[in-house]
């Protein structure tokens, strides 16, 4: 590709050049980084051959072109195509964007043997960034969705032996080891597993043993106690082989199941660090739902949160979707380009502009008490409590020991019909409930490097440098935390409560 570009001239395009004419099946664009991935191939890519998605359908839209018409196509993050040109945006979308009604979790992900076959023959490459992010899945259902479902993906490859697959992981797949974590295959943290002499885990045998301690657990209880069980069966197991969650523990089974599975073809990995609001595309703090900052971010807002364990010397890798989804178009074009290889990319901050947990804080604190009112989805008024990082041993010692002592008062006021002790022991279960899930990301010890994708944009044009930025040292944290992303939490990810508040109050209106 760098050749073909250098004859070009040093304003040629890769991407575009590789992309045209092709056609891309993805899967997951009901989400969110989905999303910005298929906005920004529509805008940037005007040339490629078609788009495929395939989208479970639901009780709602059960045909997939039906759920994408409703839940994508009326996203805020195509605004911008539709403001430039929404009339060439409709012919694009009717023209060029095929959806596929099926599972990525069945066999042939539901489609019939000839419609997969055909399928196969259709596309050029797969993007898959379809998963669970639930980092306390049952792992039952995490291991169907972020592992066992990409023997589907792997057999759609077999039947296209040129097909590049793109698979969307995660840097925390690292799980607990510390250090400077480059883009190669993770070693775990814990209990070993054999490794094959072509560098990937053979997990098979793992697999097989967790899916026979799910059904012993399924044959021994039933309903909310199953769920709880299956929970605590995929923490337990996670923790066991060194990951923190039941998240990123099969997500890194998946990804040895499809470096087996393809090995000697087109494997491109791109891991994201913690994926947050666009940075500049498809608009500055552009963002669906809360993301894991969000959440802590959101509870201390609404002064839920006020004391939380991490460490304030800590890197915490925050990427914006924008710079992650140019990552995935760039592997694509080069994946494309040069078949056969099998590549591993890291899209993350902490290596190249890094930010401590401690800046992080004292940033969104500074903003929050200065200009809270800019912010009036999120915050309800100016905070009046720090936001405190401890490490984890004295969070627990406080946390645990002020809990005690308000379930006894708060049992005996609420004979009496007070309830204030009520709140505090609620925002005391609300501390405990996201330092369970988020405590791992706020305490790292460890630094995500992304050399390997530096170079592969070093590789590419000028243009293609323009277009499809990676590079985290453009971020000015100040500016990004303070006013793009929350403005972006507030008007983006906060638009439906603020919406429900205005008809909760028209309702009020009227009933008086």
């Amino acid at each position: 590709m760098a050749t073909q570009q250098q004859q070009n001239g040093a304003s040629a395009s890769g991407v575009l050049e590789q992309l045209r004419g092709k056609h891309v099946l993805i899967t997951g664009t009901t989400g969110f980084l989905g999303k910005v991935v298929l906005e920004k191939l529509i805008r940037t890519v005007p040339d490629i051959g078609g788009i495929h998605l395939l989208i479970r359908g639901n009780k709602r839209h059960p045909a997939a072109r039906e759920r994408f018409l409703n839940e994508i196509a009326s996203s805020s993050v195509f605004e911008r195509l539709r403001h430039d040109d929404n009339e060439a945006f409709e012919s694009f979308l009717e023209e060029r964007v095929h959806c596929i009604t099926g599972e990525v979790t069945e066999p042939r992900f539901g489609l019939t043997q000839e419609r997969f076959r055909a399928l196969a023959g259709q596309v050029d490459a797969f993007i898959n960034s379809a998963a669970s992010v639930n980092f306390r899945e049952e792992l039952d259902k995490a291991l169907k969705i972020n592992t066992l479902c990409l023997e589907n993906v792997a057999a759609l490859a077999e039947l296209n032996s040129t097909m590049a697959v793109i698979q969307v992981s995660t840097c925390y797949v690292n799980g607990k080891n510390s250090g400077q974590i480059t883009e190669s295959v993770i070693k775990p943290a814990g209990e070993s597993i054999p490794r094959s002499t072509d560098g990937y885990y053979e997990t098979e045998e793992l697999v097989h043993l967790l899916q026979d301690k799910i059904s012993d657990v399924k044959a021994r209880y039933s309903g909310k106690v199953l769920e709880k069980k299956l929970v605590d069966l995929g923490i337990r197991e996670a923790n066991n082989y060194g990951w923190s969650d039941t998240y990123t523990f099969t997500k890194w089974l998946g990804e040895q199941l499809l470096m087996k599975a393809l090995s000697g073809r087109s494997l491109t990995i791109v891991r994201p660090s913690i994926i947050e609001s666009a940075l500049e595309e498809p608009s500055p703090g552009w963002i669906e739902g809360v993301k894991v900052a969000d959440a802590i971010i959101l509870a201390y807002a609404r002064e839920k949160v006020s004391l939380f364990p991490g460490k304030r010397s800590g890197i915490i890798d925050v990427i914006p979707v924008d710079l992650v989804a140019n990552s995935i178009i760039l592997s694509l074009a080069e994946a494309i380009s040069e078949p056969g290889h099998r590549r591993i990319y890291q899209c993350c901050s902490g290596g190249s502009n890094p930010i401590s947990l401690g800046t992080f804080i004292d940033y969104l604190m500074a903003e929050a008490k200065s200009n809270y009112a800019a912010y009036d989805q999120l915050f309800y008024r100016r905070p009046t409590k720090p936001f405190v990082a401890v490490n984890r041993k004295l969070f627990d010692v406080v946390v645990g020991g002020m809990r005690v002592p308000l379930s006894i008062a708060g049992k005996a006021l609420r004979l009496a019909g007070q309830n204030r002790e009520l709140k505090v022991l609620k925002n005391l279960d609300t501390t405990r409930s996201l330092a369970t899930i988020f405590g791992f990301y706020t305490a790292p010890d460890y630094i995500f490097r992304n050399d390997s994708l530096m170079a592969l944009a070093s590789r590419m044009g000028e243009l293609d440098r323009v277009l499809f930025p990676v590079d985290a040292r453009q971020i000015d944290w100040q500016l990004y935390l303070c006013k793009i992303h929350l403005g972006g939490l507030n008007r983006y990810a906060l638009k439906e409560r603020k919406l429900y508040s205005l008809r909760a109050a028209q309702t009020r209106k009227k009933a008086a």
